[in-house]
């Protein structure tokens, strides 16, 4: 940005024109060379000083008030204004810069406001999909019963079943959204200890055997680990394993292979969970990680879950410092990789 002129240098300039024009005038009057330099010299004084006190008086002192002003709306804090130099000589290019930054950020701001309410219009739009689904079908089960089919033996205990697996399904999503406005509302406390990785993992495939069962799906780890140490908070890395680990499951494919890979990375130790599933095109990459964003909507419904579970991953590793990350080919299946800092 070019450098504006000091109010002295403006005087001075605006002087020195006024004189030159008097001294000329005098000179071609009186045909007097002393009375024309006397003229000169006079003028010039006396122009500078006004000139200077009328810009300083009329406009730089008035800047400063609105630069001051513009400070305070920025800080908001009336101790920050003991920093601003109002005795600045160049308070014009201090308004100029000072309303350029404001403008930028307020640019900013705007914009990250504008793409929150879309993020938050279409948050509610998902919670309320996601609630009504469940509570539609318990409501519709209840009915039928209701009508008459509670006396028919044939159907009453299908219809209840149904009913308490979607009751089920519902107390899910109330539990992940309570975990994911906890991980997001507030700072996360962890509690950090050294521990075997692989013996979390053998805790976590026993808990989902029965599913794995289900889908006649094989989990077995890469290579033969004997031991991974790590430092994490085990209980938040043990749902991070449970999620990574039922998400294979859901989308693997039929009578297919789950791997559990773990790999040294000097300082940290990847883990990366596969299936063979049918994959995920590249466009939805980038949002997997975000709350209800399903790549399938109407399939990844009929699979179940709350559609919050790679958020909650991300953000219990986000906590701890550490990346998650995915690769995937279509008809050839995904893989989720994380890291956590060696034990």
């Amino acid at each position: 940005m070019k450098r504006s002129l000091k109010p002295q240098y403006i005087a001075f300039i605006a002087g020195l024109i006024a004189s030159a024009i008097c001294a000329i005038f005098i000179a071609i009057v009186s045909q007097d060379f002393i009375y024309s330099f006397l003229g000169f010299m006079v003028t010039l004084t006396a122009c500078y000083f006004i000139f200077y006190y009328l810009l300083k008086e009329f406009i730089y002192n008035r800047i400063k008030v609105i630069y001051k002003s513009i400070y305070r709306f920025k800080t908001q804090y009336s101790a920050d204004l003991k920093k601003l130099d109002l005795k600045s000589q160049d308070p014009l290019e201090r308004v100029s810069n000072e309303v350029v930054d404001w403008m930028k950020n307020n640019r900013d701001e705007v914009n990250q406001l504008k793409e929150q309410e879309n993020y938050r219009r279409e948050f509610l739009g998902n919670v309320s999909h996601e609630l009504k689904t469940p509570i539609q079908s318990i409501q519709g089960y209840i009915h039928t019963l209701l009508d008459g089919a509670l006396e028919d033996e044939k159907v009453n205990r299908l219809f209840l079943t149904k009913a308490s697996n979607s009751a089920d399904r519902l107390i899910e999503l109330v539990d992940d959204l309570t975990k994911i406005s906890a991980l997001e509302g507030k700072k996360i406390e962890l509690n950090i200890e050294k521990f075997d990785l692989l013996v979390l993992c053998d805790e976590v495939l026993e808990l989902v055997e029965n599913k794995a069962k289900k889908k006649d799906t094989v989990i077995k780890y890469k290579g033969n680990p004997k031991t991974v140490m790590v430092e994490a908070d085990r209980a938040k890395i043990r749902q991070v394993l449970v999620n990574l680990v039922v998400n294979a499951l859901k989308y693997g494919k039929n009578r297919g292979v789950v791997l559990i890979g773990f790999y040294d990375m000097d300082k940290n130790i990847l883990t990366e969970i596969s299936d063979e599933g049918e994959g995920i095109a590249q466009e939805h990459i980038p949002r997997l990680f975000e709350r209800f964003y399903r790549t399938d909507k109407g399939r990844s419904r009929d699979q179940g879950g709350s559609g919050l579970g790679l958020a909650i991953v991300k953000h219990i590793l986000e906590a701890h410092k550490q990346t998650v990350n995915v690769r995937s080919t279509i008809g050839m299946g995904s893989t989720f990789g994380f890291s956590l800092k060696k034990g």
